[in-house]
């Protein structure tokens, strides 16, 4: 088995591109300048629709209120990435966010042991999917939505119809949803941190780069020696350690919880990094576009009430953007095979040149020269950055 080494590596470049066409194609390509120019555009009209959207109170609540689906998005894809879904983030944010409300609450603890609990019901939660689905091979989809059903009814057992009151929670709690440093909220103060470093992680080193290889071609990543049950075991414990995270932030940022909390939010987390340009069926996306997708999802829902709009149009537009997504997507994903298909009948007509200038035929059989001894590991190198590069 081929043993990856644990060290950065430089992320693959681009084809060049000369004059007006680089930047065309940089905007066409870069999935993440489409959400911020989608997301520039909105804030433009609605401020110019109302004034008052911009203000300091309507900006810290918007990034308030993004950071916890952010934070739950940047563990969403690490799973989405792999050609796996986590359908239960939202129901472990809800157990998390009652079961350390219930610890804390009419106690002094310090607010430290409060995330830690949550972390490790979290990782809990994770790891319980990532064994059914990795070791296990049951599919994804039936398993983190039992798992959905199972937290859901653990939950509502440890409530027993209680809530927790904001009264209740100790004040080093209640701070962390609500003070600042330098004035910016520590809520997306800790969403940007672990985004930049998963996203540093998955795009520098190897082994991040080996969540990719999974979601672009599973068969050509397990020929290469990639581990695939311990990355997609990684990926769903990740998952699971942040939406425990997000639980503990949710407690601290609303203090009053029910059994209930959260419900519905893994249709939330799906949608923003869908529509944050992380490709459902694998291989494609950054934690940073998905980050961006859950703030953009956020925002309609703020203008929406700034313009007052009836709510009930935002699952509407959530629909449409996510039909939008898919079927981006969907075209990229046609560029690629494109661009693949190029490649390969290029190395082809290389290879056959070689061959007559040598006489000898010796291209076919060098693994230099992408002959059948060539690796498998060059298969999936090969698409996942031609993905890249659209």
């Amino acid at each position: 088995m081929t043993v990856l080494a644990e060290t950065p590596t430089k992320p693959p470049a681009g084809p060049p591109s000369t004059g007006n066409g680089r930047l065309v194609d940089l905007v066409l390509r870069a999935r993440e300048l489409s959400i911020a120019g989608a997301l520039v555009v909105l804030v433009v009209a609605t401020t110019i629709a109302n004034p008052r959207f911009l203000s300091a109170q309507g900006v810290e609540d918007i990034f308030l209120n993004a950071s916890i689906l952010a934070l739950l998005a940047v563990g969403q894809t690490m799973v989405v990435v792999t050609r796996n879904i986590d359908l239960s983030v939202g129901s472990v944010v809800g157990l998390v966010a009652f079961v350390t409300g219930k610890f804390a609450a009419g106690t002094d603890r310090n607010v430290l042991l409060v995330i830690l609990l949550g972390l490790l019901i979290g990782a809990l939660c994770g790891l319980v999917n990532g064994l059914l689905v990795s070791f296990c091979r049951v599919p994804a989809l039936v398993v983190t939505l039992g798992t959905l059903y199972v937290i859901q009814g653990i939950d509502h057992y440890v409530a027993h119809g209680e809530q927790i009151s904001a009264s209740d929670l100790p004040s080093s709690v209640l701070a962390l949803g609500n003070d600042a440093l330098l004035g910016i909220p520590y809520l997306p103060i800790i969403t940007v941190v672990v985004m930049l470093g998963i996203g540093f992680y998955l795009r520098s080193y190897s082994s991040g780069r080996e969540f990719y290889a999974i979601g672009s071609n599973p068969e050509a990543a397990r020929l290469a020696g990639v581990p695939i049950r311990r990355r997609v075991l990684s990926a769903y414990l990740v998952s699971g350690v942040l939406a425990g995270l997000a639980g503990v932030l949710w407690l601290a940022r609303f203090g009053t919880v029910v059994a209930d909390a959260a419900n519905g939010w893994e249709l939330k987390v799906v949608s923003a990094v869908v529509v944050g340009g992380v490709a459902i069926v694998g291989g494609v996306g950054t934690v940073y576009g998905a980050a961006l997708g859950a703030l953009l999802l956020t925002t309609i829902g703020s203008v929406l009430v700034v313009l007052k709009v009836n709510p009930f149009w935002q699952d509407a537009i959530t629909g449409v953007l996510l039909l939008l997504a898919i079927s981006v997507d969907r075209l990229l994903a046609l560029r690629v095979t494109r661009t693949l298909k190029a490649k390969s009948r290029s190395r082809r007509g290389r290879r056959r040149a070689n061959g007559n200038g040598n006489g000898n035929g010796n291209g076919a059989g060098d693994p230099a020269g992408g002959g059948p001894a060539a690796p498998a590991a060059a298969t999936a190198k090969e698409e996942g950055n031609a993905r890249d590069e659209v």
